[in-house]
């Protein structure tokens, strides 16, 4: 066992003691977020503004503060990036995280000196939880890769400015800086295919035991390696032992990643996101990911089913209940009020709140009242290539097709396939039957004979990753969403299809 490994034991079994504490008393936990963030914010604009002042309890910031996503923030932000301190939070942000919104173009996220240990911490907490329940550390003294945007920065009003992934990269602690890979220089490299290539050259030959990053860009990492080698993952990294992912549902790549292996690995799942580090797994046998109450967020809960009506309900930690869809706000030491970051969430457990992430508010399908869910059609598809095992699935997205050529109106399931399966007539059936038992109005429409079954365009090999490439968004922590209520993406994966839809 060496130093890393060793040492990790006691350290893990403080963290994981401290996260017993909070996570047993979640309301007083939360309750003393919100008293500090709120009494330290008070004097910004924001909190001028807004009568931070007079606020003691949930209630009386609820009358106050409205719900906003980046655009209603934005006017905000816009004088942070200005220049303007104590705008959000006291002083200046010690980094703008910048990523790419759907509506707003480029947005700028603030990390302030308060928050940069939820994002820091949490992710090496993760890793200590894992460790404390199982007791295995020898993956900390192999090396670790994090597949990852760039760490370069640039300044924007003195601010340091660029991907979260980068700046973070910045902070990993210097007792695994020494077995950490790519090299900063790799890192740097803005063509993703080009820098996967280099990571490849970089690794092979290397005791990778840690392997960090978005599924389906470590799957393209992966499908290199074999090309290059000819073996499978295992052969090649023998040491290698634990997955750590985030940002998408896992279900949909766990098949082709574990065969492309050749072994079943240990995997940890994180929720990172620009305006915050949420939560982690932290069991290998419990469902969900433990709800991080104690990292300088103050979590609210909008029933999903109410995000768009003019005064929705906005729930605390001890008000949420199992089994039901959330759109998640956070008010932070980042400087974030009222901010509905767009997941959708889904509590599996209260005794810790551990959640699932079920999709994205604004990603949805509701053409004809139907609101089909990110979740459902995860659910669905894993439904199919269960039944189907033949089928190794890449990647997918829905769409609506409102005026086919055609019959009536339906849903469009735009798969790129490693193996199509045998039948495909029967997949989609399969398919169709299991979206109807998931959700009632989907399945109303289809008796009503308002739409006709769903059908699935099987697309061309590397369909996804070329429509990436075509955006500028190939690589990092860019991701397809999985389904959309206009056709977009889905016109312009058509040019992909092996054959034309209808």
């Amino acid at each position: 066992m060496g130093v890393r490994s060793l040492l990790s034991k006691p350290f893990a079994a403080y963290v994981a003691g401290q996260q017993r504490k909070w996570s047993l008393n979640p309301g007083k936990t939360q309750q003393q977020i919100f008293k500090s963030i709120i009494a330290k914010a008070k004097d910004t604009v924001f909190g001028r503004d807004h009568g931070f002042s007079g606020i003691d309890q949930h209630d009386d910031f609820k009358k106050l503060v409205p719900i906003r996503d980046y655009e209603g923030l934005k006017p905000y932000v816009d004088r942070v990036v200005k220049g303007e301190p104590n705008v959000l939070w006291p002083g200046m942000p010690a980094y703008f995280a910048k990523t790419s919104g759907t509506t707003s173009g480029v947005k700028y996220i603030p990390i302030t000196k308060d928050s940069i240990p939820n994002h820091i911490n949490s992710a090496r907490n993760a890793l200590l939880s894992y460790v404390a329940e199982t007791g295995k550390s020898r993956f900390l003294d192999g090396k670790l890769i994090f597949l990852s945007g760039s760490p370069e920065t640039y300044k924007t009003a003195g601010v340091h400015t660029g991907r979260l992934s980068g700046i973070v990269n910045h902070h990993v602690p210097s007792y695994l800086r020494g077995n950490q890979m790519p090299s900063y220089a790799t890192n740097c490299i803005e063509d993703w295919e080009e820098k996967v290539d280099k990571i490849v050259e970089e690794t092979l030959g290397q005791p990778m035991s840690l392997i960090s990053g978005i599924p389906p860009w470590v799957q393209m990492y992966f499908d290199k390696i074999r090309e290059k080698t000819g073996k499978q993952i295992k052969d090649v990294f023998p040491d290698f032992e634990m997955f750590v992912f985030g940002g998408v549902n896992f279900e949909p790549y766990r098949q082709k990643l574990y065969e492309t292996i050749g072994k079943k690995v240990d995997s940890i799942e994180l929720y990172p996101a620009s305006e915050g580090f949420i939560a982690y797994q932290d069991s290998q046998v419990e469902e969900g990911m433990l709800l991080l109450l104690d990292s300088g967020i103050f979590y609210e809960f909008v029933p999903a089913d109410q995000y768009f009506d003019e005064n929705p309900t906005r729930l605390s930690i001890e008000e949420v209940e199992l089994g039901v869809n959330y759109a998640l706000i956070i008010n932070s030491n980042a400087g974030l009020w009222g901010y509905s970051i767009g997941d959708t969430v889904k509590f599996v457990s209260k005794e810790p709140y551990r959640l699932l992430v079920t999709g994205r508010i604004k990603h949805f399908i509701s053409a004809f009242g139907e609101h089909v869910i990110g979740e459902e059609v995860e659910r669905a598809m894993k439904f199919a290539t269960d039944k189907h095992p033949e089928a190794e699935l890449v990647e997918f997205t829905v769409a609506p097709q409102v005026t086919p050529k055609q019959g009536l109106p339906l849903h469009e399931w735009y798969v790129e396939f490693t193996t199509e399966p045998n039948d495909l007539q029967a997949f989609e059936k399969d398919l169709n039957l299991q979206l109807q038992k998931l959700n009632t109005y989907y399945d109303d429409l289809i008796v009503g004979s308002i739409l006709t079954d769903l059908k699935v365009v099987s697309l061309k090999r590397d369909a996804f990753r070329d429509y990436m490439k075509s955006q500028g968004k190939l690589g990092g922590q860019n991701k397809v969403p999985r389904l959309s209520n206009d056709r977009k993406i889905a016109d312009a994966l058509t040019h992909f299809a092996k054959e034309l839809p209808h």
